[in-house]
Protein backbone atom coordinates (compact mmCIF):
# COMPACT_ATOMS: atom_id res chain seq x y z
CA UNK A 1 0.00 0.00 0.00
CA UNK A 2 2.68 2.40 0.52
CA UNK A 3 4.12 1.95 -2.60
CA UNK A 4 1.47 2.30 -4.50
CA UNK A 5 0.84 5.51 -1.95
CA UNK A 6 4.63 6.91 -3.05
CA UNK A 7 3.60 6.00 -6.90
CA UNK A 8 0.58 8.10 -7.22
CA UNK A 9 2.52 11.07 -5.01
CA UNK A 10 5.44 10.95 -7.89
CA UNK A 11 3.12 11.04 -10.99
CA UNK A 12 1.26 13.77 -8.86
CA UNK A 13 4.33 15.69 -8.63
CA UNK A 14 5.34 15.15 -12.64
CA UNK A 15 1.93 16.14 -13.68
CA UNK A 16 2.80 19.72 -11.64
CA UNK A 17 6.36 20.58 -12.94
CA UNK A 18 5.00 19.48 -16.63
CA UNK A 19 2.22 21.84 -16.25
CA UNK A 20 4.77 24.74 -14.70
CA UNK A 21 6.93 24.46 -17.54
CA UNK A 22 3.78 24.11 -20.15
CA UNK A 23 2.63 27.35 -18.68
CA UNK A 24 6.08 28.85 -18.49
CA UNK A 25 6.65 28.14 -22.40
CA UNK A 26 3.21 29.51 -23.26
CA UNK A 27 3.68 32.86 -21.09
CA UNK A 28 6.98 33.72 -23.30
CA UNK A 29 7.07 35.45 -26.52
CA UNK A 30 9.66 34.92 -28.95
CA UNK A 31 10.32 38.35 -30.85
CA UNK A 32 13.25 39.48 -33.08
CA UNK A 33 14.52 40.65 -29.99
CA UNK A 34 14.65 38.00 -27.79
CA UNK A 35 18.24 36.66 -27.50
CA UNK A 36 20.30 34.69 -29.75
CA UNK A 37 23.21 34.56 -31.42
CA UNK A 38 22.51 36.47 -34.27
CA UNK A 39 21.55 39.06 -31.89
CA UNK A 40 24.71 38.91 -29.62
CA UNK A 41 26.58 39.43 -33.30
CA UNK A 42 24.27 41.99 -33.84
CA UNK A 43 25.54 43.63 -30.70
CA UNK A 44 28.99 42.94 -30.71
CA UNK A 45 29.08 45.06 -34.26
CA UNK A 46 27.12 47.92 -32.93
CA UNK A 47 29.46 48.02 -29.70
CA UNK A 48 32.64 47.97 -32.39
CA UNK A 49 31.17 50.54 -34.01
CA UNK A 50 30.67 52.86 -31.64
CA UNK A 51 33.77 52.64 -29.88
CA UNK A 52 35.20 52.97 -33.58
CA UNK A 53 33.12 56.03 -34.28
CA UNK A 54 34.52 57.89 -30.74
CA UNK A 55 38.07 56.85 -31.77
CA UNK A 56 37.85 58.15 -35.16
CA UNK A 57 36.00 61.37 -33.65
CA UNK A 58 38.84 61.95 -31.45
CA UNK A 59 41.20 61.14 -33.47
CA UNK A 60 40.09 63.96 -36.58
CA UNK A 61 39.74 66.50 -33.77
CA UNK A 62 35.51 66.74 -33.94
CA UNK A 63 34.81 65.48 -30.33
CA UNK A 64 35.90 67.82 -28.37
CA UNK A 65 34.34 71.14 -30.48
CA UNK A 66 30.78 69.33 -29.99
CA UNK A 67 31.11 69.41 -26.07
CA UNK A 68 31.90 73.11 -26.09
CA UNK A 69 29.07 73.76 -28.46
CA UNK A 70 27.47 76.04 -26.11
CA UNK A 71 25.51 78.86 -26.25
CA UNK A 72 26.24 80.27 -23.00
CA UNK A 73 23.31 83.14 -23.13
CA UNK A 74 20.82 80.05 -23.15
CA UNK A 75 22.86 77.79 -20.89
CA UNK A 76 22.15 74.50 -23.69
CA UNK A 77 23.60 73.25 -26.84
CA UNK A 78 23.34 75.08 -29.23
CA UNK A 79 20.36 73.92 -31.68
CA UNK A 80 19.16 72.07 -29.02
CA UNK A 81 15.82 71.78 -28.26
CA UNK A 82 13.88 74.09 -25.32
CA UNK A 83 15.27 71.25 -22.61
CA UNK A 84 18.63 71.83 -23.92
CA UNK A 85 18.75 67.96 -25.69
CA UNK A 86 18.73 66.72 -29.24
CA UNK A 87 15.63 64.54 -29.55
CA UNK A 88 16.11 63.43 -33.22
CA UNK A 89 19.73 62.98 -34.28
CA UNK A 90 23.25 64.09 -33.33
CA UNK A 91 23.98 68.30 -32.91
CA UNK A 92 25.19 70.39 -35.52
CA UNK A 93 28.42 69.66 -35.79
CA UNK A 94 30.63 67.42 -37.79
CA UNK A 95 30.64 64.52 -34.68
CA UNK A 96 26.49 64.96 -34.94
CA UNK A 97 26.79 64.70 -38.61
CA UNK A 98 29.38 61.62 -38.19
CA UNK A 99 26.94 60.17 -35.35
CA UNK A 100 23.27 60.84 -37.90
CA UNK A 101 25.53 58.49 -40.67
CA UNK A 102 26.50 55.79 -38.78
CA UNK A 103 23.49 55.10 -36.80
CA UNK A 104 20.78 56.90 -38.26
CA UNK A 105 20.22 55.19 -41.94
CA UNK A 106 20.30 51.64 -40.02
CA UNK A 107 17.72 52.54 -37.66
CA UNK A 108 19.69 52.38 -34.60
CA UNK A 109 18.75 54.94 -32.26
CA UNK A 110 21.51 56.42 -30.02
CA UNK A 111 21.90 58.12 -26.44
CA UNK A 112 25.26 60.62 -25.71
CA UNK A 113 26.02 61.56 -22.21
CA UNK A 114 28.86 63.69 -20.76
CA UNK A 115 30.37 62.87 -17.50
CA UNK A 116 32.49 65.24 -15.58
CA UNK A 117 33.72 65.96 -12.30
CA UNK A 118 32.89 68.66 -9.78
CA UNK A 119 35.32 70.75 -8.25
CA UNK A 120 34.44 68.71 -4.81
CA UNK A 121 34.85 65.33 -6.77
CA UNK A 122 31.22 64.15 -7.25
CA UNK A 123 30.57 62.54 -10.62
CA UNK A 124 27.84 64.65 -12.62
CA UNK A 125 26.57 63.87 -16.18
CA UNK A 126 24.64 66.10 -18.61
CA UNK A 127 23.02 64.74 -21.73
CA UNK A 128 23.07 65.41 -25.27
CA UNK A 129 20.84 63.70 -27.38
CA UNK A 130 18.39 61.24 -25.95
CA UNK A 131 16.26 59.12 -28.82
CA UNK A 132 15.14 57.50 -26.12
CA UNK A 133 15.04 54.55 -23.41
CA UNK A 134 17.54 51.77 -24.67
CA UNK A 135 16.80 48.64 -25.03
CA UNK A 136 17.74 45.68 -22.91
CA UNK A 137 20.17 44.84 -26.22
CA UNK A 138 22.02 48.48 -25.72
CA UNK A 139 25.87 48.45 -25.99
CA UNK A 140 27.54 51.24 -25.39
CA UNK A 141 30.92 53.15 -25.81
CA UNK A 142 33.22 55.37 -23.92
CA UNK A 143 36.21 57.87 -24.73
CA UNK A 144 37.76 60.79 -22.31
CA UNK A 145 38.48 63.59 -23.56
CA UNK A 146 40.18 66.56 -21.79
CA UNK A 147 39.12 69.92 -22.10
CA UNK A 148 41.41 73.22 -20.83
CA UNK A 149 40.39 76.52 -19.25
CA UNK A 150 41.29 78.64 -22.69
CA UNK A 151 39.00 75.96 -25.26
CA UNK A 152 36.77 78.56 -26.86
CA UNK A 153 32.83 78.03 -26.57
CA UNK A 154 30.80 77.36 -29.54
CA UNK A 155 28.96 80.63 -29.42
CA UNK A 156 32.20 82.63 -29.44
CA UNK A 157 31.16 83.65 -26.51
CA UNK A 158 34.47 83.65 -24.25
CA UNK A 159 36.55 80.29 -23.07
CA UNK A 160 35.21 77.50 -21.30
CA UNK A 161 36.77 78.74 -17.91
CA UNK A 162 34.96 82.35 -17.76
CA UNK A 163 31.20 80.82 -18.97
CA UNK A 164 32.02 78.32 -15.51
CA UNK A 165 32.83 80.91 -13.17
CA UNK A 166 29.58 82.75 -13.87
CA UNK A 167 27.67 79.59 -13.96
CA UNK A 168 26.63 79.61 -17.64
CA UNK A 169 28.38 76.48 -18.60
CA UNK A 170 27.24 73.00 -17.83
CA UNK A 171 30.64 71.34 -15.85
CA UNK A 172 32.38 73.25 -13.46
CA UNK A 173 36.54 73.94 -13.54
CA UNK A 174 37.59 70.55 -11.75
CA UNK A 175 41.29 71.97 -11.65
CA UNK A 176 40.54 76.08 -10.52
CA UNK A 177 44.18 76.32 -10.28
CA UNK A 178 45.63 74.72 -13.44
CA UNK A 179 45.66 74.58 -16.74
CA UNK A 180 43.13 71.63 -17.09
CA UNK A 181 39.31 72.31 -16.54
CA UNK A 182 38.28 68.93 -16.57
CA UNK A 183 38.52 65.12 -18.06
CA UNK A 184 35.10 64.68 -20.06
CA UNK A 185 33.83 61.23 -20.19
CA UNK A 186 31.65 60.61 -24.02
CA UNK A 187 29.34 58.03 -22.96
CA UNK A 188 27.61 56.11 -26.52
CA UNK A 189 24.31 53.88 -25.98
CA UNK A 190 23.05 52.41 -29.47
CA UNK A 191 20.86 50.04 -29.53
CA UNK A 192 18.09 48.62 -32.84
CA UNK A 193 14.83 49.93 -32.75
Amino acid sequence: MRAQAHTLEGFAAAIVVLSGVVFALQATAVTPLTASTSNQHIENQQAAVAEGTLAAAEANGTLAPTLLHWNSSGERFIGSGSDGVFANGGPPTPFGATLNRTFGADRVAFNVEIGYRTATGESESTQVIRMGSPSDNAVFASRTVAVFDNDPLGDGSGNVSSAAASGSFYASDADPDGPLFNVMEVRIVVWRI
